[in-house]
């Protein structure tokens, strides 16, 4: 089974990220920057999604467009030519989704993150956060701080599982 997704695919400290929002929200902006931090970009603008026979999801880019990114104000370029080689992937398995959207002042975004909730992609439930793009924000920060608490998670640990039990225990802060 394959399917295609509108948005960029990064591999950040190992796990893919699949960064998904409407169009000139930031996202290949996002992107830049965690190439300038040594993480690798799979696909640009357009992903394309198969589930494979152990039934991950793994995405790749269109060969067209496979290394090269668009960004809104500067164009297109090809990625290897101005960070290397090793500054992209053919593919990579997609373990959660982090969706931008435009920062609302009446919106209640997660502030606690107890449990994550999920989305389906050909049957395969991912994480999804939904991050508020506000000026000065630093998605990129945003993005690695989730890949960090994604994998304490995989481990059975959080931060905020870990303070809900000291506040149930009464050995919290007043």
């Amino acid at each position: 089974m394959e399917t295609q997704a509108h948005g960029v695919l990064v591999d950040v400290l190992g796990l893919g990220v699949l960064l998904s929002g409407p169009s000139g929200i930031g996202k290949s902006e996002c992107a830049l920057e965690l190439l300038t931090r040594g993480h690798r970009l799979v696909s640009d603008d357009v992903v394309r999604i198969r589930l494979d026979a152990q039934g991950r999801l793994v995405g790749t880019a269109p060969e067209l467009i496979r290394h090269y990114m668009e960004v809104t104000g500067i164009g297109i370029f090809y990625v290897p030519d101005l960070y290397g080689a090793d500054a992209v992937r053919l593919e990579m398995e997609i373990d959660m989704v982090c969706r931008f959207e435009r920062w609302r002042k009446d919106h209640r975004y997660e502030r606690v993150g107890l449990e994550r909730p999920t989305e389906a992609i050909l049957g395969v439930a991912l994480p999804v956060l939904v991050l508020p793009v506000r000026p000065a924000a630093n998605m990129a920060t945003l993005i690695e701080l989730a890949v960090r608490d994604h994998r304490q998670r995989s481990s059975g640990r959080s931060g905020a599982s870990r303070l809900d039990a000291r506040v149930r225990e009464g050995s919290g802060p007043a």
